[in-house]
C-alpha cells in the first residue's frame, strides 16, 4: 500500500478516515500533493485504545528489542530517503538542502541516535527499568533504587515547518523508553508522518505501539488530548495552542512536553564581530522562511554599531535568493500557506505604523519562480523600540526587528539584558561580543532555555526547551530519554 494515499493508521491497520480526505498544496507551486485523511473525533480515541492496548506488551520488551526495531525503521527511511525528501519539500515548501538534510536526514539521524539511547550503560540510567541512581541512603536504613519507567500511552502533536524532524524527535526517544504513541502531524503537511509510520510498521513495529491521525478540524488534535487512554502530552507549536492543551492536561494530571514559541534576541556588542553577527542573524532568521521558533528576529544592537549593522545586514539581505525551493541556489523559499503569507504581511504592515522603517524587503517578491506560491520576502524592520508589537509578538516569518541599546562598559550590560528578558518568550537567545567573558556573562542572565554565544549553531545534545511562555520541559540528546519516563523508586530494608 501507499503510505500517502488518505488512510488513517491505527492498531496496526492502515483504515478508511471517517471524515474523508483533504488537499494537501505544496506552498510553492499552489498545486495538490495528495489527499490527508481527516480522523473523526471516535478513530482518534480508537487510536489511543489501541496504544493502551499495546502498552503492556511493548513496555516489557528489552531495549535491545527496540533498538532493533528503530534501527530497522531509520535503514528503510534511507532506503526510501528520495522519495521521502521529495515528498517532504512538496508539502512543507521547504528548500531541496533543508528537505534532504534539517528533515529527512535529521529524521533518520534521531532515529538511529534513540536506538542508541534505548542500549546506553546501564549506570547511565537511560534505559527504562533499570537501576539510574545505584544504593542510597545510609547502610543499615533502607536500601532504595531509582528507576525510570515509561510513561505509558504519548499524544505526540507535531509542528508543520519540519514533518520529519520533529515527528522523529517525539516518536523515536518515546518509543526507545517503552512508550506507545498516537501522532497527530500538522495539517498542513501530514503525508510525511505517514510514510514514517509506514516504516516503523515495516520494520516490525507490533500493531498499536504507533498510530497516526491527521485532520484539519481542531477535535482531532482536542481528541488526541483529552483521551482516557492518553498518559502524556508532547507538543510544539504556538504558545496559544499550547496553554489550551495545557488546561486540558491539568485537568486529567497528564504529563506534558511542550516547545512553544519563540522570539529570540540577538544581542551584539560594540565589540563584536559584525560580520560574524550579521551572518548569523542574516541566515538564521530567514531559514525555512523564517518559520522556526528559534530564529534571532529581535536583534539588540549597540548604538556605537547600530548604522553599521543595519547597512551590513540589509547588504546581506539583498543576496538572499528568494523563489522556487527545488532552484538551487534558492535560500528563502515560500511561507506555509496563503494564510500565514497574510499574517506575516500584517505584521510588516503593523510595523509601519508602528514607526518601524521599513529598510529591506516588505513586499512580496517579484522574479522568476514566485509568480505562484506563497512567498514573503526577507524583511529587515529598523529603528525599533521594544514595546513595539512587532518585536514583542511571534511572527513565524522572514521578518526581523533591529532595537538599539546603550551602556556597554565593564559589567554594563544591564539595559541590554533589560531589553533581552523583556519578553514573555525564552527559547533561544543570542550574545554577540568580542569580550568572551561578558558574553558568557551576559548569557547567564538571559531568561532563555538556550544561548548561542558568538553562534546560531546548537549542540544536538543539549538540552532543548524554553523558559516562560516558551514551554515546559526539556527534549534532545538524552534529555528526551527522560522526558518521556517516569522516575520510580524501589526500597527495601537495609
Amino acid at each position: 500500500m501507499s503510505a500517502v494515499d488518505g488512510r488513517l493508521f491505527i492498531g496496526g491497520e492502515w483504515v478508511e478516515p471517517a471524515g474523508g480526505t483533504y488537499d494537501v498544496v505544496d506552498p510553492a507551486s499552489e498545486r495538490v500533493v495528495g489527499a490527508a485523511p481527516e480522523a473523526s473525533r471516535q478513530q482518534v480515541h480508537d487510536a489511543a485504545r489501541a496504544a493502551r492496548d499495546a502498552f503492556g506488551a511493548w513496555s516489557r520488551t528489552t531495549p535491545r528489542e527496540r533498538a532493533a526495531i528503530l534501527d530497522r525503521a531509520a535503514d528503510l527511511m534511507q532506503r526510501d530517503f528520495a522519495a521521502n525528501a521529495e515528498l517532504a519539500q512538496a508539502e512543507s515548501g521547504a528548500t531541496t538542502g533543508t528537505a534532504r538534510g534539517m528533515q529527512v536526514g535529521v529524521g533518520i539521524t534521531r532515529f538511529r541516535r534513540y536506538a542508541q539511547g534505548a542500549l546506553e550503560p546501564v549506570e547511565e540510567g537511560l534505559a527504562p527499568q533499570i537501576n539510574e541512581a545505584g544504593p542510597m541512603g545510609k547502610a543499615g536504613v533502607m536500601g532504595a533504587l531509582a528507576v525510570r519507567q515509561p510513561v505509558g500511552v504519548v499524544t505526540c502533536i507535531t509542528s508543520y515547518n519540519n514533518p520529519w524532524a520533529n515527528p522523529a524527535g517525539k516518536v523515536a526517544p518515546a518509543l526507545a523508553m517503552g512508550n506507545t504513541v498516537v501522532v497527530k502531524p500538522a495539517p498542513q503537511d501530514p503525508l510525511s508522518v505517514y510514510r514514517m509510520a509506514a516504516a516503523l510498521d515495516e520494520a516490525g513495529a507490533p500493531p498499536g505501539v504507533v498510530n497516526v491521525v491527521s485532520g484539519a478540524s481542531v477535535d482531532v488534535g482536542e481528541a488526541a488530548v483529552d483521551s482516557d487512554d492518553v498518559d502524556m502530552v508532547s507538543f510544539t507549536g504556538s504558545t496559544a495552542v499550547g496553554q489550551r492543551i495545557g488546561e486540558v492536561c491539568g485537568r486529567t494530571m497528564k504529563r506534558q512536553l511542550m516547545e512553544l514559541g519563540g522570539k529570540g534576541a540577538a544581542v551584539v556588542f560594540g565589540d563584536a564581530d559584525l560580520d560574524s553577527a550579521v551572518a548569523g542573524i542574516g541566515t538564521t532568521y530567514a531559514f525555512y522562511s523564517g518559520q522556526i521558533c528559534t530564529a534571532p528576529t529581535r536583534a539588540l544592537v549597540h548604538r556605537s554599531v547600530y548604522d553599521a549593522f543595519v547597512d551590513k545586514l540589509t547588504a546581506y539581505i539583498a543576496f538572499m535568493k528568494v523563489g522556487d525551493p527545488r532552484e538551487r541556489g534558492t535560500v528563502v523559499g515560500p511561507v506555509i500557506s496563503a494564510a500565514h503569507r497574510e499574517r506575516v504581511e500584517s505584521y510588516v504592515e503593523l510595523g509601519r505604523k508602528e514607526g518601524a522603517t521599513v529598510v529591506a524587503g516588505g513586499e512580496r517578491p517579484a522574479g522568476p519562480g514566485t509568480d505562484t506560491g506563497f512567498y514573503v520576502a526577507p524583511t529587515l524592520l529598523a529603528g525599533c523600540t521594544n514595546d513595539m508589537r512587532v518585536v514583542r509578538e511571534e511572527i513565524f516569518g522572514p521578518v526581523v526587528t533591529v532595537v538599539p541599546f546603550d551602556g556597554e562598559g565593564p559589567g554594563d550590560e544591564d539595559e541590554a539584558v533589560a531589553l533581552a528578558n523583556d519578553s514573555e518568550y525564552g527559547l533561544i537567545d543570542y550574545v554577540w561580543s568580542g569580550d568572551v567573558a561578558r558574553a558568557f556573562r551576559v548569557a547567564r542572565r538571559l531568561r532563555a532555555g538556550g544561548v548561542g554565544v558568538n553562534t546560531v549553531g546548537r549542540n544536538m545534545e543539549a538540552p532543548f526547551g524554553g523558559f516562560k511562555k516558551s514551554g515546559v520541559g526539556r527534549d534532545v540528546g538524552s534529555y528526551a530519554l527522560h522526558a518521556y519516563s517516569e522516575l520510580q523508586s524501589i526500597v527495601w530494608p537495609g
